[in-house]
């Protein structure tokens, strides 16, 4: 896997960086596959402020890719894909896609997870859900072409 730049945003209205525990899973699994993570954040469900942090770290130079971990249930504060929505230019659903096929196998629940993947630019975003064992499977479900995915939007790869 080529290497590549990550920033974990974990969002949550409860959850701080000292309990940040999928964050933490999230960022081991990037650094496992030889990838470094450039930044980590907290950030509240509230969907215009989420949407302008996803902005502002597409706009930065070290940032191949955005993971956020949470906000993708149906509950009444769950707004990441929303916020994601909002921010990206191209959709990147069979990276979404892929997750929840690959999770459902495993946890029938994970088709209510409703998170997207997009591009702004040359930056992909990726929403996870928010539980630990979520984290792993869906990373594990698209690690495999992340990295050609990212070559592709780097526009160094073919098709």
């Amino acid at each position: 896997m080529t290497a590549f730049n990550a920033a974990v945003v974990s969002v949550s209205d409860t959850r701080q960086a000292e309990t940040d525990v999928s964050g933490d899973r999230l960022a081991a699994l990037i650094g496992s596959i030889g990838a470094a993570v450039t930044h980590r954040q907290m950030a509240t469900d509230d969907r215009e402020p989420l949407a302008g942090v996803l902005a502002e770290l597409c706009g930065r130079d070290d940032i191949d890719v955005i993971f956020t971990t949470g906000g993708t249930g149906l509950g009444p504060r769950d707004n990441t894909p929303e916020a994601t929505l909002a921010v990206i230019e191209r959709e990147a659903p069979g990276l979404a896609e892929a997750m929840r096929q690959t999770t459902a196998a495993i946890t029938p629940t994970a088709i209510l997870s409703r998170g997207v993947c997009g591009i702004r630019g040359r930056t992909l975003i990726v929403n996870l859900p928010g539980s630990p064992k979520a984290v792993e499977e869906c990373f594990a479900a698209i690690e495999p072409v992340l990295g050609h995915a990212l070559r592709q939007i780097a526009g160094v790869a073919d098709h």
